[in-house]
């Protein structure tokens, strides 16, 4: 270990170095925080400008600084350190996003995470597991609901809160005369993200069929963020033009009025795809200059082609009492045509808000590792 006045360097067990800033350390001072809920007592503002370290001593496992122009010395846990290390953060499972491109030739019982509602609601650390599973690859099934209405809203407390919308905390897909959406109609879905005009968008969705066709009906999902980044190596200014073009989504309805703006592929600030909302039944008249318009016709049609294409189609057939649950501003996902004059399908449904499905997983993992449970 070493120090210097703006700079504390420390070499690691295992060869790795790292670095923190004086600045950084200054403002990451426990006695800074409160000590039950963590969160900061003091602002940037009432930091010094440029606090300089005047002596650093490792001991006991922890380094202990001293400060140029404050009497107060500072102690950091050496293992505190190398949690929050740049590069040597605890890792985060659910995080590391699992892209699946061509579903084609993938099957959804042998390549994606099942659980068995019994398991999930008995053994903490098959639920994690399942969680996890569904974070990073955008979709899981459950087996074994009863096949009836009221089970959805009993059953998805144990993977995150319901969003209630103009629908109420939950829909039913099945078919009804005029419907004021097509999702309610016996009409084959090509592939979409769900409700792209709302503020938020909702993060995860639920189905549960409660009644599933013995004929068409089949469900379809792809991996939007794979076909984003599929787009992104085979057509790269087409990419840009998707990422960087206000889309306007609207929707209207005897009891609602809903508008928003968004790209169809959103980028997070370090340039990852970071959702995918795509909803063709749903995109108002484009307020584009006339100048724009050819170009981003072009990429509108080179994404919705690769959406059309079955290669990259996860296509699976819900039984009685199975639930899946995907991503919805990662997973596209859409349905064959089905008779309901021949064969009944209901399907019951609701959304998630996107950070209690992340919050719950967290949660448990940290339950689970402060109990002791292997995860």
């Amino acid at each position: 270990m070493s120090s210097a006045p703006e700079l504390l360097t420390i070499e690691w067990a295992d060869g790795a170095i790292s670095e923190f800033t004086s600045l950084w350390l200054r403002d990451n001072l426990r006695e800074d925080r409160d000590a039950h809920s963590g969160q900061r007592l003091i602002d940037i503002t009432e930091l010094p400008d440029r606090p300089r370290i005047r002596s650093a001593v490792a001991e006991g496992g922890s380094v202990r600084l001293e400060w140029e122009d404050e009497s107060r010395p500072a102690a950091f846990a050496l293992s505190w350190l190398a949690a929050h290390a740049a590069g040597r953060a605890p890792p985060r499972p659910e995080l590391e996003v699992r892209l699946w491109l061509e579903g084609v030739a993938l099957d959804a019982k042998r390549d994606f995470a099942w659980i068995g509602l019994e398991e999930a609601q008995r053994e903490p650390s098959a639920r994690l597991g399942w969680l996890t599973h569904l974070l990073q690859d955008g979709i899981a099934f459950l087996d074994g609901m009863p096949a009836e209405e009221a089970a959805l809203l009993r059953v998805v407390p144990l993977l995150g809160r319901v969003l209630e919308t103009n629908y109420g905390p939950a829909f039913d897909v099945r078919s009804v005369p005029q419907p004021e959406n097509l999702a309610y109609s016996d009409l084959g879905l090509g592939l979409h993200t769900d409700n792209p005009y709302r503020e938020p968008v909702p993060g995860f969705q639920a189905l549960h069929a409660v009644i599933a066709s013995n004929e068409g009906g089949d469900s379809l999902f792809a991996d939007g963020f794979a076909l984003a980044e599929h787009l992104r190596v085979i057509a790269p200014e087409a990419f840009a033009r998707l990422t960087t073009t206000a889309v306007p989504f609207h929707y209207r309805s005897q009891d609602a009025e809903l508008y928003a703006e968004r790209p169809l592929i959103e980028l997070s600030a370090t340039g990852r795809v970071a959702s995918v909302h795509y909803n063709n039944r749903s995109i108002a008249p484009l307020n584009l200059d006339a100048r724009e318009t050819p170009a981003f016709y072009s990429a509108y049609r080179r994404f919705a082609a690769l959406l059309r294409d079955p290669r990259f189609q996860l296509r699976t057939h819900l039984a009685n009492g199975t639930l899946v649950v995907f991503d919805n501003q990662r997973v596209l996902h859409g349905r064959t045509a089905f008779s309901s004059a021949r064969h009944a399908r209901h399907l019951r449904g609701c959304y998630l808000m996107r950070d209690s499905v992340y919050g719950a997983t967290a949660l448990l993992r940290r339950e689970l590792t402060e109990t002791g449970t292997k995860t």
